[in-house]
Formats: C-alpha cells, structure tokens, sequence
C-alpha cells in the first residue's frame, strides 16, 4: 500500500518505518526542513533500539522518504496516518491545533485533487474521544470526495517501540466503515500472523481506551508508590510486597516497581487529558486526581532524605546524577522525574554534575551552564558529596563500588529506583537510601574501615 505519516517523532518515524519494513511504500511528511533534510540524508533524529537498522534498510529499497511537502504525501497515498503532537495544554486537556490544523489542509488538498481516490486519513495521536468526529467534520467542509476517519490508537514504549510495532499484542482499529475496516484489516494483518487480534471497534470506544490503558498502568505504578511509602514507615520490605503480589496472575508482575515517580510522553498527559475530559463530560475521575497528586509528590521523594543526611543544608553541597531521561532506553526527557529533583536541587543552591548514556545533550539544551556534564557515569563521581540515581539503566546496575566510594566524599547513595539490595550497601559501607526499603546507615566513625 501507498502509506503517508505525518509527523516524524517517536510515534510517526517507527510507524513510517515499520510499515516500510512490511513492503509497504511510504512517505513521512514533517513541518520541520532541517529534520527532513537530516532524514534524506540518512540521519535519524532520535534514539530507539532497534530502529536505524530498518531505517537505513528502508531508505536504501527506496520504500521510505522524506519530504516537507504535506500535498505530495496526501497525493501519494491511500492511507493517511496523523502522527502529530497533542500537548498538555494550561488546563490540563490535549492541544488538538496541530492534528485540527493539519486536518483542514488534507481536505483542501484532497479537494484540490481532480484525481482524488477515497482515502483514509487515521488518528494515530493520543486524542480526546471525539476527535475523530472533529476531524471528519473539519475535513468535510472542505471536501465531499469519498473518504473515512479511522482512531487507531498506538501502543509503543519508548526503548521497545520498535517490537511494540512489529509484534503487537493487539491492534485497535476504530471506524463504522466496512471499506476502512478491510483496508486496514489488510494493513495490520503482517503484524499479527501468531494471532494477536486486531479489534474492531467504534472511534470513540478506541479512543477512550488509549487513554484508560496509560492512566491504568499509571495508577499502578502509583499505587506502588504509595504502598512503598507506607512500608518504608512500617518497617517493610516493598520489594518482597512487590514479589508477593505480582505471583497473583489477576494483577500481574508488570508495572509493580516502586520508585520516584512516572515521567515520559504518554503517562502524565493521557492521565491529565482523560481527567479533564471526563470534567468536560461532566465525571469526575477520583481516582485519577489522586494519582496525578501522588506521582506529583513521589519525584521529589528523595529530597527530604537527601537534606535530612546533610543536617538540613545541601547549599554548596555537590552530587553526582546517574540517569536524566524518564526512562532507560530512550534519551526522551519529557516530565523525566530526573528533572523535578534536579530543579529542586538546584533551588536549594547544589551543584550537580549528571551523566545519562543517551539524554546529555537534551539536558543540556536545557539547562545549559546550570550543570556540570560528565561524560561517564565515574567522571560525574568526582568530588561529589553523595550519588543520586534516578534511571535504572542497566549500566548502573553492576558498577565498580569501590571505585564509587574512592570518588565520593561520603559513601552515600541515594537510589530513586532500588537497583541495589540494602543488605549488600551495608556490607559494602554505603549509607544507601531507596524507595520502600529500610535505610542503611554507617556511623560516620566507621566510615574508613570499609
């Protein structure tokens, strides 16, 4: 099939590209020249495993282009896939300017068109429910030629968005057309040849349930949190709560790690957008207000611990920080806990020195001079009062800890994501505080005979 994307982020160039993995031919449109010409040149913009090898394999078949020509890709195809931005906008809900905008102009293109074939144009964005009818209404305005809006809501995590793509474990197609349900039946049907199903259902049941998935899995890592919280008071252990829990087939292993809190592109504005959507729709989400309020306290959690170890003062203080992005596996830093901390820090006069293996230079566009930049994980040790971590890639997962408390001015960690077992930090002389888990505390006299 002809396929155009529209939008070139996380979503749009895995979507783009995996469809070209497929044998499909496709064009990915984006307003942004300097990214498009980047792309023509072979270069990808972003980091996801797994996806340069089909980049580059793709633009060398000739099956995958680039173009800021959004005419040329209505034109070109018969599928049309909108990848584009819905923001967190100032009260909450999704900023649907960049998917409505782009709507008006498909149908004035396709209207254009003497040539014009029926064509599906699909949300592939996060949106509100009602946005397909949005579309379709803003669209028909502009032209009568035959044409369905499909929400086929996108399920990718960042650092596996790739697999999510090439073997999902569902497809949710929401349309009413019988003719869009089989062209898309026949889009998708590649992707699920071990039988994982491709649902069929209306625009606005799809929509919604892209947005009840995230904010279920949200309210679990929240509920986590909380539950981790309460042990750490208590006298628990969390990850043997976490252990004993997740063996229950009803409630799963996944998404039961305890920690300083969700961050990322999905989780923190789906959860906003579907509470203020239900407002809208005259429902309260009590629920959703509650964990929205917890994981807003749970990423700075580790702040009071940090400033209760230094007597209340961290002001000329310096620590170390392992893991920027909101989650191993990406260099994405959108509402990355990391960053919370780091504002927080800084406030309360710290000085940092962070490393991250794929999000530095985004923190740095950032930040700029208002941080030290090591380009190892050991290098941001030096002459550090204490380490801080707040990713859990699993290069932190096995370091060298004597060369960590031969560069730190104190053998302290503290760890936002409990990569290390506390008996272990105790034996090793770390003063070491995580989520959920007894403290380990080393009286300072005993510090040297470790």
């Amino acid at each position: 099939m002809k396929i155009t994307v529209v939008g070139t982020g996380y979503v749009g160039l895995v979507t783009g590209t995996c469809f070209a993995e497929s044998g499909n031919d496709v064009i990915c449109v984006d307003i942004n020249a300097d990214k498009v010409k980047k792309m023509q040149q072979g270069q990808i913009p972003i980091y996801e495993p797994g996806l340069e090898t089909l980049f580059h394999r793709n633009i060398k078949a000739n099956r995958l282009q680039f173009s800021t020509d959004l005419q040329k890709g209505v034109d070109f195809a018969e599928i049309i896939f909108l990848a584009l931005p819905t923001p967190e906008d100032e009260d909450g809900s999704a900023d649907l300017s960049y998917v409505l905008d782009v709507a008006g102009k498909i149908g004035e293109i396709i209207e254009a068109n003497p040539e014009a074939n029926y064509k599906i144009i699909v949300n592939k964005s996060t949106v509100p429910v009602g946005t397909a009818g949005q579309v379709t209404e803003l669209i028909r305005q502009k032209t009568s030629k035959e044409l369905d809006v499909v929400s086929n809501p996108e399920f990718l995590r960042e650092g596996f968005a790739v697999d999510d793509f090439m073997k999902p474990e569902r497809v949710i197609i929401g349309t009413r057309s019988e003719k869009a349900r089989e062209k898309m039946r026949r889009l998708y049907e590649p992707f699920v040849r071990s039988g994982n199903p491709i649902l069929m259902m209306d625009e606005r049941s799809a929509e919604i349930t892209k947005y009840a998935a995230n904010s279920f899995l949200a309210m679990k890592i929240t509920f986590m949190n909380e539950i981790a919280n309460f042990a750490e008071k208590a006298g628990a252990d969390v990850d043997m709560i976490r252990i004993g829990m997740g063996t229950d087939s009803r409630i799963g292993k996944r998404f039961l790690f305890p920690g300083i809190g969700y961050g990322g592109s999905c989780f923190p504005k789906d959860v906003k957008a579907l509470f203020k959507t239900g407002l809208d729709w005259n429902h309260e989400f009590k629920l959703l207000k509650a964990v929205i309020e917890v994981n807003d306290r749970q990423k700075k959690i580790l702040i009071p611990k940090i400033e209760s170890f230094f007597d209340g003062d961290i002001s000329g203080k310096q620590f170390a920080v392992w893991g920027l992005s909101f989650k191993p596996e990406t260099d994405d830093i959108r509402e990355a806990p990391a960053l919370y901390m780091i504002d927080e820090l800084l406030k309360k006069g710290a000085r940092l020195k962070v490393f991250d293996p794929e999000a530095l230079e985004n923190v740095r566009q950032k930040y700029g001079d208002k941080l030290q930049y090591a380009s190892s994980m050991y290098e941001a040790l030096k002459d550090a009062d204490a380490l801080i971590i707040s990713t859990e890639w699993n290069v932190f997962r096995t370091p060298d800890f004597e060369k960590i408390k031969g560069l730190l001015k104190n053998p302290v960690i503290f760890d936002g994501r409990n990569l290390y077992k506390p008996e272990r930090m105790k034996d090793l002389g770390f003063n070491y505080y995580s989520i959920g888990r007894q403290k380990v505390e080393i009286p300072r006299k005993l510090w040297k005979e470790f």
